[in-house]
């Protein structure tokens, strides 16, 4: 294997690493920030999970983002990833938590543009929808989750310190459960731009199986996620843990469930065949923003309760993180390409 490779794939495990860092507070940042569970347990789980669901159930999402545009050259790949990183990094360091997903798709369309590709607008609007779907949709699996739940602690009669002992362990499954979800539905967001060129061999591993190439990018990337989740993911997670909503641990609980379930609703490729073959409506395979699906699922939960809850002043700033995080991340890639090309003499797309 090529130096060079690692090398540019370096900015595909620095975005792993941002996205570890700002997307740690939306699988387990309710459950900390209710004090209900230690952030070191619940942070070595979800790294855990995060690999394996990078690693079996990645690849659905990743050829959704190639579609949208295939960066053909490997210095392009490597500058999308480092502009997609940038942007979410720098508004992680703010404390607010941003949409790695967007910021990666802003940098694909900089590059797009600066290769004078096309970009594919019906694959595109299909993710832009889901801007919007991503967190109504989680606001209504929360509410309804919150709703039956409230209804069987009423029939069930169950003393304090049981319902306690029940949520922390529920909450500790469901992050695992979310873990899970974000590694099948993200992993594409930081190495999905290095599968054309991925230049690892197939691992064999005795009667168990074989890892495919892809597979073992996506367990690259995934260790970088679950750096990032352990290095620098405490601030953001106050933020959305605590500073949004006062969350009480049956909320956490819902709230996290309620991620979870969006995200493998946007990343099982057996249930959307499934839906399809029998003609039912399924959710495109995109990778989405957990950090919409968590907001959304708090502010679901908060507006069951009369919404005086919710600190609207965090909620505008994190809706301008949505914003932003695209423009500046697209900004970025396309002025950097620029000097990496005419600069640097580096190859960053290649004519069809």
């Amino acid at each position: 294997m090529e130096l060079s490779y690692l090398f540019y794939l370096s900015s595909g495990l620095f975005l792993g690493w941002s996205l570890g860092a700002n997307d740690a507070s939306n699988i387990f940042g309710t459950a900390v920030g209710s004090k209900m569970v230690r952030f070191t347990t619940i942070a070595l789980i979800s790294c855990f999970f995060i690999i394996l669901g990078s690693v079996y159930g990645g690849s659905g999402t990743s050829q959704t983002l190639g579609s949208l545009g295939a960066v053909n050259a490997l210095a392009g790949a490597f500058m999308v990833a480092l502009a997609a990183a940038l942007a979410v990094y720098s508004m992680a360091r703010t404390g607010l938590t941003v949409s790695s997903s967007q910021a990666v798709v802003g940098a694909i369309i900089g590059w797009n543009i600066y290769a004078g590709k096309p970009t594919d607008l019906e694959v595109l609007a299909q993710i832009c929808s889901t801007w919007t779907i991503c967190p109504l949709l989680s606001g209504v699996v929360a509410v309804l989750l919150y709703g039956l739940f409230k209804k069987t602690l009423q029939y069930s009669h169950l003393h304090l310190l049981m319902q306690d002992q029940i949520t922390r362990i529920g909450l500790v499954v469901t992050a695992a459960i979310s873990a899970y979800a974000l590694g099948a539905n993200n992993i594409a967001n930081a190495v999905g731009m290095f599968v054309e060129s991925c230049p690892f061999k197939p691992i064999h591993i005795g009667n168990v199986g074989t890892f495919t190439p892809e597979q073992v990018l996506f367990f690259l990337g995934a260790v970088a996620v679950s750096v990032g989740i352990l290095t620098y993911s405490k601030k953001v997670i106050m933020t959305v843990g605590n500073n949004l909503m006062k969350m009480t641990p049956i909320s956490a609980w819902i709230v996290v469930l309620a991620q979870a379930i969006v995200l493998l609703l946007f990343s099982s490729v057996s249930l959307h065949n499934w839906l399809e073959a029998h003609s039912l409506p399924a959710l495109p395979l995109v990778p989405v923003s957990s950090t919409q699906a968590v907001i959304g699922a708090i502010v679901g939960i908060g507006l069951l309760k009369g919404g005086r809850g919710i600190n609207w002043a965090i909620v505008g700033k994190i809706i301008v993180g949505w914003v932003a995080a695209p423009v500046i991340s697209l900004t970025i890639c396309f002025i950097s390409l620029f000097f990496l090309e005419n600069v640097f003499n580096q190859i960053v797309y290649l004519p069809d």
